[in-house]
């Protein structure tokens, strides 16, 4: 396996994680990755359900912090970026330029887990319309937070939303939403960003990663040429899961190299 390297991993320091970050860094050592990059979830005005308030803000200090301390630790066994996973919503543009300047960041994911006030997570985002109507109504909201908050390095899971709906993704293809995921992703390479290849749909029961293969062979044929490969782990079990799966995908949309991020630069590593 050529891919060294997994830029989506979560710690402790992300709500929905309880794996400390060393034990995650232990683990990707233990897989042969040369680089990685912890992403921990910034989420502000997330729409919480009773009882997960708060899950998804961060202590941006204690968070550096350790990343500084393991990364001394560890330099002469692996490179450890400090990254963030920012959940992008329009209304938050301000308030997010700001967080991005905030502290040196290496690597900045930008995702979509909120879509006009609603999660997709829950069934709820899916009922009394079909999957394919809520399908676009993420998509258009994700173009929307592309063009207000461009304060990150690469989209993060770009059909996101087909991870949770009814089908999980039996019914949805890149052809029915093609004009608004075209505008994506001409949006994306016009403002020099990047998109990444999660593999985290697999460890739920998809076939494909996210985003799906013909939108990253899409990107390709468009003049995309920054493209990062996640697990989105949250736990050590799954960091670099699925990776060679990733690696015959991006071969086959004709992607010769994949990307890090040092210093918010992308470098390009030979598949």
């Amino acid at each position: 396996m050529s891919i060294k390297a997994d830029f989506h991993l979560h710690s402790n320091f992300s709500g929905d994680s309880y794996t400390p970050m060393k034990d995650m860094i232990e683990s990707a050592i233990t897989r042969g990755l040369t680089h990685m990059c912890i992403t921990e979830h910034y989420d502000p005005d997330y729409v919480y359900i009773p009882g997960e308030e708060g899950m998804f803000e961060l202590n941006i200090d204690s968070y550096l912090y350790e990343v500084l301390k393991l990364r001394n630790l560890y330099k002469n066994r692996i490179n450890i970026g400090f990254g963030v996973e920012l959940g992008l919503q329009p209304h938050l543009k301000r308030e997010l330029a700001v967080f991005a300047k905030s502290k040196d960041f290496d690597f900045i994911i930008g995702s979509s887990h909120i879509c006009n006030r609603k999660d997709p997570y829950y069934p709820t985002f899916f009922e009394g319309r079909t999957e394919d109507e809520a399908h676009q109504e993420y998509f258009e909201s994700v173009y929307n937070c592309i063009k207000t908050c461009p304060y990150f390095d690469v989209y993060g899971h770009i059909d996101y939303v087909v991870r949770y709906g009814p089908t999980k993704g039996d019914n949805y293809t890149y052809a029915k939403h093609s004009d608004v995921l075209d505008r994506i992703l001409r949006l994306l390479i016009y403002n020099e960003k990047g998109i990444e290849l999660n593999t985290g749909g697999f460890r739920i029961g998809l076939d494909q990663p996210n985003p799906c293969y013909e939108i990253i062979k899409r990107y390709r044929e468009l003049g995309g040429e920054i493209i990062t490969i996640g697990s989105d782990a949250h736990n050590t079990k799954d960091i670099a899961g699925n990776f060679d799966r990733a690696e015959e995908i991006l071969k086959a949309c004709g992607f010769k190299y994949y990307s890090i991020f040092q210093n918010r630069m992308p470098e390009f590593k030979k598949l």
